[in-house]
């Protein structure tokens, strides 16, 4: 991550760019944490509240402390949820 002078000492980090764009039809496209309550119009606070829940999706871990959600596991998740409970 870059750091950003803003004046006056003060340092402000930059996120890094995604170099693909996000493709919602390719199932194994592992989605940030940030893309996945994007895409489920969710806040993060929210988000973290689900992923704490029982009935969170399937996460994929990246790294020790990065994680993420692939576009196969949110659909399933998302189908759970639906009224009705099954995907037509």
């Amino acid at each position: 991550m870059s750091i950003l002078s803003t004046g006056a000492g003060k340092t402000e980090r930059r996120k890094p760019q995604r170099q693909q764009p996000l493709d919602t039809e390719n199932d194994n496209q592992v989605l940030t944490f940030g893309e996945w309550c994007a895409l489920n119009r969710i806040s993060e606070r929210t988000g973290r509240r689900i992923l704490k829940s029982d009935s969170a999706p399937i996460i994929t871990r990246l790294s020790t402390r990065l994680i993420g959600i692939t576009v196969g596991n949110n659909k399933a998740w998302q189908a759970e949820r639906a009224r009705g409970g099954a995907v037509r």
